[in-house]
């Protein structure tokens, strides 16, 4: 099924013409379970891996063991916990048999577990330029695959990824199967297998990014329509509704909002980066719900349980993960950040 994001509930362009030559392209992902091939575009789902071609893994954890979380477990818990909330209960029953409460108890608890040589890395995306629009590729590449380790990285407490380009035509013989991790650092990098239901949308710069006189006609008018309102809380908010959409996503602007936008560089050569991909582990929440797909607004839960996080993904406690690359070659190392 497509998602569609419902159109913005103002022209901005119309009340900010300033804002027209700042627009952008971007590719909303709208990730939800399903069971990915490696011919699919993915996040959580199987690569499209040469059979010939070593599977990347950690040079920081190689074992033999470490102290961490069982994937199986991880996963096991996700599923007795969403069956368990979906079903009905009596006033009183408990949530879960005692047998579940031991299975879910372990999948939180740390443990050392044995691994035997380096973790491999986790499979995070994979996009066919086929699927997305624009998708930045290498000249003759059509396939982009990211990968990650499930631990922890310094500085920034982010996983440490690793970006391959393909031509999908060239993978004569594909990987049967992929290493799996026995121990992962962290459970909010393991995603869940889903599908992805991609749509071009526009979008706008953050307010941090406009030029101050913009930003502060922008929140004059947001001031204005408080007043006007009897709850005194505007329907519409550019940071919001307005400009940039949430979610995973392909190009667009950044969604600065922690921190103030900082120039970013390539590493290698100092050129400029450009936006690649978004990982967020939410699709909408409380404050941007106007992007909720209308494919998915029967759903009367929280934004923090069914299609908003299918991916089971958690960046920072409730972040963003960007990757930038370099504007003068695709070989230079990516730039990543969180939001």
């Amino acid at each position: 099924m497509a998602r569609t994001t419902p159109p913005r509930p103002v022209d901005v362009t119309a009340l900010f013409p300033e804002l027209a030559p700042l627009a952008r392209s971007t590719v909303r992902l709208h990730p939800r379970a399903g069971e990915p091939t490696t011919a699919d575009s993915s996040i959580g789902g199987p690569l499209l891996w040469p059979a010939d071609e070593p599977w990347p893994s950690c040079p920081e954890h190689t074992g033999p063991w470490h102290r961490g979380l069982a994937p199986d477990d991880v996963r096991l818990r996700r599923r007795i916990l969403a069956e368990a909330w979906a079903r009905p209960r009596a006033d009183g029953e408990e949530l879960l048999t005692d047998e579940q409460r031991v299975v879910v108890d372990r999948a939180t608890k740390k443990t050392r577990i044995p691994q035997d040589g380096p973790v491999p890395l986790v499979p995070v995306a994979q996009l066919y330029a086929s699927d997305i629009p624009g998708l930045p590729c290498p000249d003759g590449a059509d396939l982009l695959q990211v990968l990650w380790c499930p631990f922890d990285h310094a500085p920034g407490y982010l996983p440490f990824t690793q970006l391959r380009w393909r031509t999908a035509a060239d993978v004569a013989s594909a990987l049967a199967g992929a290493p799996q991790p026995s121990v992962i650092g962290n459970d909010d990098y393991l995603p869940e297998p889903c599908v992805l239901h991609p749509e071009p949308v526009t979008e706008y710069p953050a307010p941090h990014e406009l030029p101050e006189e913009l930003a502060e006609r922008i929140s004059a008018w947001e001031e204005q329509k408080e007043e006007e309102d009897e709850d005194g809380e505007a329907d519409v908010y550019y940071q919001y509704d307005l400009a940039v959409a949430p979610g995973s996503k392909v190009g667009g602007h950044a969604p600065w909002s922690f921190s103030d936008p900082f120039p970013m560089a390539c590493g290698e050569c100092g050129s400029g980066v450009r936006p690649l991909l978004t990982v967020d582990g939410v699709e909408w929440d409380g404050g941007s719900g106007s992007w909720r797909p209308l494919e998915d607004a029967g759903h009367t839960g929280h934004h923090t349980d069914g299609p908003a996080c299918a991916t089971y993904l958690n960046i920072g406690r409730g972040y963003c993960m960007q990757l930038y690359v370099c504007t003068t070659s695709y070989d230079h190392p990516h730039v990543q950040n969180m939001q």
